[in-house]
């Protein structure tokens, strides 16, 4: 018997990466699917975003596991949408039981214009708390929510070079510090519900967010076009053990405890995924 057999899991962002990730571990593990993503671009978003194409992949890995997934193509900013696309779940399902607060962006180097933290704010943090706000109505005793963080909340974001240059990416680091605090929050008030609510917070990870010209220009800001090869080097900086990034799996498998009935008392956790990130940020003092 798999360890979320049976249960019902919403996962904003599946289309690709983590939440792709997420959706299959969690099929695997015995849980079907309500699956969300734009499946289009965002214009200050400085790589390509999941495609109707990619969604349809992860339908089909789901299904490849034995379990059933429903699909849609929703924008997390709006959340009418996620209403909807939860009704055409729960309509098949059933019921939920999960909450996987995952689509993000990472506008980086957007230029001197807001936009770019409209944006990330708009997807990182309100979408998050939109997918959240729309299940709570269909959830009981033993759910789960689930938020991907970053460990970008851990970091200082009040000393920079080039104060205003990129927008976008002071925006991610905001948005994921303030959902680091709600879902403190939310933890809180759900926890005489039964109901739980926790913060997973991945280092680099492996994905097309990390693996993209723009990012590498963040980790390598004294060439004009960094290539991979240029980046990896500084890609390890970030951790305390001697790896560039994290697989997506390594996400996943968080997820799944936190998500399964091994986590039944654990809530308002600040899990992190890092290799070390925090560790090698912050020092400790007794």
């Amino acid at each position: 018997m798999g360890r979320v057999e049976g249960k019902v899991a919403f996962i904003t962002g599946a289309a690709r990466g983590q939440g792709r990730s997420h959706a299959v571990r969690l099929a695997e593990e015995g849980a079907d699917i309500i699956a969300v993503d734009l499946c289009r671009n965002i214009e200050t978003n400085s790589y390509p975003l999941g495609t109707p194409e990619d969604l349809k992949e992860t339908v089909r890995l789901v299904e490849a596991q034995g379990r059933r997934i429903v699909a849609v193509e929703a924008d997390v900013r709006e959340a009418p949408q996620l209403r909807s696309a939860l009704d055409q779940g729960i309509s098949e399902f059933g019921k939920l039981d999960i909450v996987v607060a995952n689509a993000g962006i990472a506008p980086m180097l957007g230029g001197p214009n807001m936009q770019g933290w409209l944006d990330v704010i708009g997807v990182n943090l309100m979408g998050a708390q939109n997918a959240i706000h729309e299940a709570l109505p269909h959830l009981k005793a033993g759910a789960s929510i689930i938020a991907t963080g970053s460990t970008a909340a851990f970091m200082p974001n009040d000393v920079v070079e080039n104060p205003g240059a990129d927008p976008g990416g002071s925006g991610y680091t905001v948005a994921k510090m303030m959902l680091s605090q709600y879902i403190h929050e939310i933890a809180r008030a759900l926890a005489p519900q039964m109901i739980r609510a926790n913060i997973v917070h991945p280092t680099n990870c492996n994905t097309g967010m990390l693996q993209s010209e723009a990012m590498y220009k963040i980790f390598r800001p004294d060439l004009e076009s960094p290539t991979l090869d240029d980046a990896v080097g500084p890609f390890h900086v970030q951790q305390a053990m001697p790896i560039p990034w994290v697989e997506p799996v390594d996400i996943s498998n968080a997820v799944l405890y936190l998500a399964s009935d091994e986590a039944r008392y654990v809530t308002g956790t600040q899990m992190r995924v890092d290799a070390g990130g925090y560790l090698k940020m912050h020092s400790f003092h007794p």
